[in-house]
């Protein structure tokens, strides 16, 4: 049997990152002036990128190779695609960086590793382990380890585990990972170590990282630049977790009238940060706006002026009388150290201007001290701001889901975000490839008001073609913020994603599209099958808040997931909740990209119930025969993990990486397909098979009986 294979790349993080469309259009161009040169170097490379769309109006031939000469790498060195991918996506990052004056944009949760050449920054490592070291030294089963040594790589040691990442999120965003589900003991066995790897990875894109760029065994390794690019992220998550109206309504004083309030609601955290800080810098008599944390407070004047009118009590003149850069640099953190505050960086990271130390560090002046008015008049205002509960839930889903795929635009307020339309388009571009026409798409910042329109316009007309629900709706109506029409037109497009990726997994359906009742006729039969009574009427049955039908429906894909010892009755709220905390950590373990809360499974959210159900069937539907029907036992499942290490369309890393990619789509070779589980069509190319056995098509295996994924 044949079947589309488009181009491959071994890194699967790297995979994820492009479309079909765009690799073979790279592809392409890499293999042309490999064909006329007999092989491609660094130096080959700005000639080929400025040739390219998304470059040729951004920089100019030697801009680009002064990027590239950043990593160190020699202009003869040659370089084969994977890398030539890498310096593509490096490029792409600098590019968002220029054009950067995008309030919306958020650097440090964009960054990904992608340069030629993988360096460590000491201090970061140091900074890193300092913040472990405080804020988990007291933990349980981690304070054996602890504290760790920043001088050595005790570090990347510890984390191969994945229980410290996991603890380190729950340490960001309190409550995320049920800790019930980490698997802490002194040895892990492959599969067990696997899991905590999943579920780690999982709930960091549930908390707002950005791990495209990483996968499982990136983390088992322990590679020192992903690891700390992705601890950089938690950590600044925590860090900037306040800054904003909802956490801190005393931001309000940093503006003057309303129309200003909704601009800074719409700021990324490090921007709302900056804005606190020139507030007090202008208070404060310094004349020289601060836009970024790393040259602009090289020289620790901006420090001192700032410390001095938040805590004057420990002012001292030598501060800014002081000559030499270090030396002044070193009496700010004096200062900072009286303040009580955390040191996350040395003299040397603010003479040298190290953007990732300098933001943690003036994240921790703020909240040490903000030095804004309790009492603020102008603080109710901010009430205003009080969403429903529900919109407000269904607004972090989306937002989390979208920044989940991968696109270039991060997300910090939805509502804010989308409605110049240029998000909603890259997220159509993602989710359904080819279907935006870009010649008329307006890219940000966009000054005039029919260009937002026009952006949006396109992006319902797409909707309409992909058969969503938008009578009476228009363009209009995003450009204003309607939320309730933003968040209906989101979950049609979450909905149409997933239903994709399932119809594209079960290639025995020959096309058929997928329904929901599709997806619980599935659970069901994969819960009855195991022998257990709990049943789902629908998607809205108000029995399934206590949890119970769930975490059928994961022993029944994975027996080995859940640990019944933990599971309750599920017959009071405080019963229920333990369940559903449960549940969302056992199915990120498993592999499961989620994002919504245990609220939303305690009172049946409808549509929250059905992407959890999906992503269950998404995940079960890609295993191979050996994970659906082996035994329990650690010894096996340790041969699992580490047989299916090798087949990424397989493992559960893959979910992790690959579950939101549309791009997915027809290049997956090989399908397991449970027909028993799934009898609402038969494939006749199945039909001299066995009853009751699980079915692998693929044209890589016709002779051999073991599934190998691409």
């Amino acid at each position: 049997m044949s079947s589309f294979v488009g181009v491959l790349v071994s890194d699967q993080w790297l995979q994820s990152q492009f479309t079909q469309v765009e690799l073979r259009s790279l592809k392409s161009k890499f293999m042309a002036v490999r064909n006329q040169n007999g092989k491609v170097t660094v130096g080959d490379l700005p000639a080929l990128m400025v040739k390219l769309k998304a470059f040729s109006d951004m920089f100019k031939e030697e801009e680009i190779r002064g990027i590239l000469g950043e990593s160190g790498a020699d202009m003869n060195d040659e370089v084969d695609f994977e890398a030539f991918l890498r310096a593509y996506l490096n490029l792409q990052g600098r590019g968002t960086e220029k054009l950067g004056g995008s309030n919306h944009s958020s650097s440090f949760l964009k960054a990904t590793t992608t340069t030629l050449l993988h360096t460590i920054i000491e201090s970061e490592k140091a900074s890193y382990v300092a913040h472990i070291n405080s804020y988990l030294g007291d933990d349980p089963f981690l304070k054996q380890y602890l504290p760790l040594d920043p001088s050595t790589n005790d570090l990347f040691d510890l984390v191969k585990d994945g229980v410290l990442l996991c603890k380190l999120i729950n340490v960001a965003v309190p409550g995320t990972i049920d800790e019930r589900a980490i698997n802490t003991k002194r040895v892990l066995n492959p599969w067990e170590r696997n899991e905590n790897h999943t579920l780690c990875l999982n709930s960091a894109k549930a908390i707002g990282c950005t791990v495209v760029n990483i996968g499982t065994q990136d983390l088992i390794e322990g590679r020192p630049h992903l690891l700390l690019g992705l601890i950089s992220q938690i950590i600044k998550i925590q860090l900037l977790a306040d800054l904003n109206l909802k956490k801190t309504p005393q931001l309000v004083e940093l503006v003057d009238d309303g129309n200003d309030v909704e601009e800074l609601m719409g700021l990324a955290p490090e921007k709302v940060l900056l804005k606190w800080m020139n507030f007090h810098l202008k208070k404060a008599g310094y004349k020289k706006p601060i836009t970024n944390f790393s040259s602009d407070l090289k020289d620790g004047e901006a420090y001192a002026y700032l410390l001095n009118v938040l805590a004057p009590e420990h002012c001292s003149p030598a501060t800014l009388d002081a000559k030499d850069p270090t030396h002044r640099a070193k009496l700010v953190l004096d200062h900072a150290e009286r303040m009580d505050c955390k040191r996350y960086l040395s003299p040397k990271d603010i003479v040298e201007g190290s953007p990732n130390l300098n933001l943690a560090f003036v994240a921790q002046i703020f909240h040490q001290r903000s030095g804004l008015s309790a009492d603020c008049k102008n603080i109710s205002f901010a009430e205003m701001m009080t969403d429903d509960v529900l919109i407000s839930r269904e607004e972090r889903c989306f937002r989390l889901w979208i920044n989940s795929l991968g696109i270039v635009t991060y997300v910090n307020n939805l509502f804010e975000d989308v409605r110049n339309g240029w998000i909603l388009l890259e997220v159509l571009d993602k989710v359904s490839p080819g279907s935006v026409n870009w010649k008329r798409a307006s890219k940000p910042p966009i000054k005039m008001p029919f260009r937002k329109v026009e952006n949006c316009n396109q992006v319902i007309g797409i909707g309409k073609q992909l058969k969503f629900s938008l009578v009476n709706v228009a363009g209009e109506d995003i450009v204003q913020g309607n939320k309730k029409l933003i968040l209906a037109f989101l979950w049609q497009l979450m909905r149409y994603n997933m239903l994709q990726l399932l119809k594209n997994l079960r290639f025995h359906s020959q096309g058929k599209e997928m329904t929901d009742a599709d997806i619980l006729k599935w659970a069901n039969n994969k819960v009855k099958r195991t022998g257990r009574t709990s049943q789902m009427e629908s998607f809205k049955d108000k029995n399934l808040s206590n949890g119970i039908f769930f975490l059928d429906l994961l022993s029944a894909v994975e027996p080995r997931v859940v640990n019944w010892n933990l599971v309750t009755k599920g017959e009071s709220e405080e019963e229920k909740k333990l369940n559903a905390t449960y549940i969302i950590s056992v199915a990120r373990k498993l592999g499961c990209s989620i994002f919504l809360l245990p609220e939303d499974i305690m009172e049946v959210n409808q549509k929250m119930i059905l992407t959890l159900t999906a992503s269950i069937m998404y995940w079960s539907l890609q295993q191979p025969v050996e994970e659906l029907e082996t035994s329990s036992s650690p010894a096996d499942a340790a041969t699992t993990a580490s047989t299916t290490s090798t087949t990424p369309d397989a493992s559960p890393s893959a979910s992790v990486n690959g579950e939101d990619e549309s791009s997915l789509s027809g290049e997956i070779s090989n399908l397991i397909i449970d027909d028993a589980a799934s009898d609402t069509t038969v494939s006749s190319q199945v039909e001299n098979e066995a009853p009751d056995t699980t079915t692998t098509v693929s044209s890589h295996i016709e002779n051999d009986d073991t599934p190998i994924g691409d």
